[in-house]
């Protein structure tokens, strides 16, 4: 899967040809790529796997989650000139963009140091990176919710709008999905959420819910149904976030994790 997304990237940048291989010098060169910012690093192994599609030698000094300051050599390369620099900005905007996102999700697990709560993404992806953007995730030392609607069934407030008896629901999704297949609701009061459970719900969303309606959810959870998952969500932030980890969820999930990140500064230097 990796070596097919990066052909394709590395396709995108080429199109009917780099026109610098027809001209350019063919002779072997060696290049570097310096981190110009502090982060935390992700995308190696896809560089990797670009690497070996174009024969292109390489030396990683750092691996997918080690931190950066400016400064460090990230990895030397070896190969024709032309191929290098046909190269280059797709080997960059792989680093670049998985270390911006791991980055930013380690900003958030140095929030809940200390806390076992699990640090969660969402499906608020770019429209075919979301493996690549999950991975990068997974690099800064977050974990990834569902990958997509197939693994996992959630109904949101767009779906329980469709739905008369949410217990009936439930029970015939039971019977008719996979065994291993949880079912999650998302609730945005206290009292939905009360109800949600007991209908059998596996996990349950705490939607935009306040720290004490989260609280007072939790500890119903707890004394009446203590084998379900409890994960809060909505205007999560790093100055906040550790107040909900405190109410007792299982896991605290966020979109910004992804679609807020900021690329990280990286450039490639021949020698």
């Amino acid at each position: 899967m990796i070596k097919n997304f990066v052909k394709k990237a590395l396709q995108e940048d080429i199109g009917r040809g780099d026109l610098f291989r027809l001209v350019g010098e063919k002779r072997k060169v060696s290049s570097k790529i310096i981190a110009k910012d502090e982060g935390i690093l992700a995308g190696v192994e896809y560089v990797k796997s670009l690497c070996k599609i174009e024969k292109i030698k390489y030396e990683f000094f750092k691996k997918d989650g080690d931190s950066l300051k400016n400064g460090d050599i990230i990895a030397i390369f070896q190969a024709k000139a032309n191929k290098l620099l046909m190269c280059e900005r797709t080997m960059l905007n792989l680093l670049q963009h998985a270390s911006g996102i791991a980055t930013n999700v380690n900003n958030y697990m140095q929030k809940l140091e200390g806390n076992s709560v699990k640090l969660l993404d969402t499906r608020k992806t770019r429209p075919l990176l979301r493996i690549f953007e999950k991975y990068a995730v997974r690099c800064g030392g977050g974990s990834n919710h569902r990958m997509g609607l197939d693994d996992c069934l959630m109904l949101k407030d767009t779906h329980l709008k469709t739905i008369n008896n949410l217990k009936d629901f439930i029970k015939n999704a039971k019977y008719k999905l996979p065994y291993t297949t949880k079912i999650e609701v998302e609730c945005e009061s206290v009292d939905f959420a009360k109800y949600a459970m007991k209908c059998d719900a596996d996990m349950i969303m705490c939607d935009n819910m306040s720290i004490n309606d989260i609280k007072e959810v939790v500890k119903f959870k707890n004394t009446n149904f203590p084998h379900i998952l409890l994960e809060a969500s909505g205007n999560i932030t790093k100055d906040n976030i550790l107040k909900f980890a405190e109410t007792g969820v299982n896991a605290i999930s966020s979109g910004s994790l992804i679609h807020q990140a900021t690329w990280l500064d990286f450039s490639m230097r021949i020698e």
